[in-house]
């Protein structure tokens, strides 16, 4: 199975089919001005994008988590329609995955009619919708409070904002600075003898930590940042794999795939580097995926006015001090928010979309987990080693090792075969009916 590349469009001709680009990210950091010329210019094209998105015949809201991307698309919205946009925000029982208390505090700051809802282990009773809706073995957690946001929109409007794409544009991911016990290794240890930590590690025991790390080190900086995203590396693979699929089926090499995309940017800034791989990668595969999935899965349209043309454009000819400065992520987005929030908002830490899926796995979901990956027919189907998996769960379950994204990786992929495979129609609709509007047979076209 293939996809259509972002930006290419797909010609069918005399049975002959050709897949061809109609659009390219920009190749050069063009912006010669300087920064208060940058982040004047970055206000003017992020109003006019939001402004150009709020156009709708239909009632129109805004995803608001309480961070920076999102509270400068709602503090627009509120610049151009005044006080009572809906914004809808999530949480969890959790504290540490939980931003209510900042997005209560922009919908208080621009009057908006605000709604939330807080998910609990209970909510993945919705797991067989999600994978239905994805139609693909899609595993990122957040799809799940992703799904209730717009659940909890479509209750009140049709169209909903978000802040997608912020991150990937101005430099918001804490994988785009060093780690410091990265640093350090560089700063204390020669280029030359890095290839000896990689030697190191392939004789590391499995039960001592620290072979990931000097596994990671030995790399180059493309090979760090791939593997510093990636769930299961080289010797995950290899134990996880049963011989027989290896043996049948030659495996995609996805990470030589994703090395093209650094080689393609070979003459830009390494931080430049970094975030086009993911504008390239991670935002249409994963982030715009998940936004767009799960919200017409409620019948709800959402948009991206960060991603629009002109701010994508420029974004991407700035040069990497004006997104990262000292240490400071998003530095010129946070320095247009500063214009619209309080600036004792913009610095604290990010916390992102995440889920609790450590705890989850560990508590509630400890059942599904068994009633899934480690079930008679997941091992029946050959594709992976059941000791291995059961070692995963075991370690996990114990507090030995966090393994709660690779867990999720095989639970969705699990639920994804007993719903499409197992069920020889294929496309059966989950019990609990989705959200999806049916038309009559007269209307249909």
């Amino acid at each position: 199975m293939q996809k259509l590349p972002p930006g290419h469009v797909l010609t069918w001709h005399d049975g002959a089919v050709s897949v061809t680009p109609y659009w390219k990210l920009p190749e050069e950091e063009a912006f010669q001005g300087s920064e208060e010329q940058a982040i004047a210019h970055l206000r003017h094209v992020l109003a006019d994008s939001v402004q150009s998105h709020l156009m709708a015949d239909v009632p129109l809201g805004a995803f608001l988590s309480g961070g920076v991307d999102s509270s400068v698309v709602v503090a627009l919205m509120a610049e151009t329609h005044g006080p009572g946009v809906k914004t809808f925000s999530i949480g969890f029982r959790e504290s540490a995955y939980d931003e209510l208390a900042y997005a209560r505090q922009v919908a208080k700051l621009f009057h908006t009619d605000h709604h939330e809802f807080v998910v609990t282990p209970d909510a993945l009773e919705i797991l067989d919708q999600l994978v239905w809706h994805f139609d693909e073995p899609f595993a990122d957690a957040s799809a799940i409070p992703t799904w209730y946001v717009s659940e909890l929109a479509s209750e009140h409007v049709t169209v909903v904002l978000s802040g997608d794409g912020g991150d990937e544009l101005f430099g918001g991911y804490d994988r785009y600075l060093p780690h410091p016990r990265v640093a350090a290794f560089d700063r204390y240890v020669p280029g030359m003898l890095r290839p000896m930590a990689g030697f190191a590690a392939a004789f590391w025991p499995h039960d001592l930590r620290g072979g990931r790390f000097l596994r990671h080190v030995s790399a180059d900086s493309a090979g760090r940042y791939i593997d510093s995203i990636r769930f299961f590396d080289a010797g995950d693979k290899a134990q996880l794999f049963s011989q027989d699929l290896t043996g049948r089926h030659e495996l995609f090499d996805w990470e030589a795939r994703a090395l093209c995309y650094f080689e393609r940017s070979a003459r830009l800034s390494w931080p430049s580097r970094m975030m086009r791989f993911d504008t390239e990668t991670y935002l249409p595969n994963d982030i715009l995926t998940k936004v767009d999935r799960m919200s017409m899965a409620h019948s709800i349209e959402s948009r991206v006015p960060l991603l629009d043309n002109e701010v994508l454009q420029f974004a991407l000819a700035l040069p990497p001090q004006f997104k990262i400065k000292n240490g400071r992520r998003k530095h010129i987005l946070k320095e247009v928010a500063a214009q619209l929030l309080p600036r004792e908002w913009l610095d604290r830490r990010k916390q992102g979309f995440g889920v609790p899926l450590d705890q989850w796995l560990r508590g509630d979901l400890r059942e599904c987990l068994a009633d899934s990956i480690l079930s008679r027919r997941a091992a029946e189907r050959g594709y992976f080693r059941p000791r291995y998996v059961q070692r995963l769960v075991d370690e996990h379950l114990h507090g030995k090792r966090d393994h709660a994204l690779l867990l999720w990786s095989l639970l969705i992929f699990e639920r994804f075969q007993q719903l499409y495979v197992d069920n020889p129609a294929g496309s059966a609709v989950p019990i609990s009916e989705p959200h999806v509007p049916l038309m009559p047979l007269a209307d249909a076209r």
